[in-house]
């Protein structure tokens, strides 16, 4: 199943959108372990946590959402998003 998600991290208090295959709990642990390198934006920290997930048709659309959210640049549209 493929996802756009929105981790939130308390220490910066900031969002960051991705898209993935795998099962949201991998993709956590790997952003929190660095596995993506250690100049990347997720790891200055490693207390990532799940703020929301969106499923998708494929993965495709997946990155769609997540480039849209980017494009939005906004705290208060992210925060909306799980009010809806």
């Amino acid at each position: 199943m493929s996802l756009c998600y929105i981790l939130y991290n308390p220490i910066l208090d900031r969002f960051y959108p991705g898209a993935t295959n795998d099962a949201i709990e991998n993709r956590i642990s790997k952003h929190n372990s660095q596995y993506y390198g250690t100049d990347k934006f997720t790891a200055q920290t490693n207390d990532w946590e799940e703020f929301i997930t969106i499923e998708s048709i494929d993965f495709k659309h997946a990155l769609r959402i997540e480039k849209y959210i980017k494009k939005m640049k906004s705290k208060v549209y992210i925060i909306n998003l799980k009010v809806s």
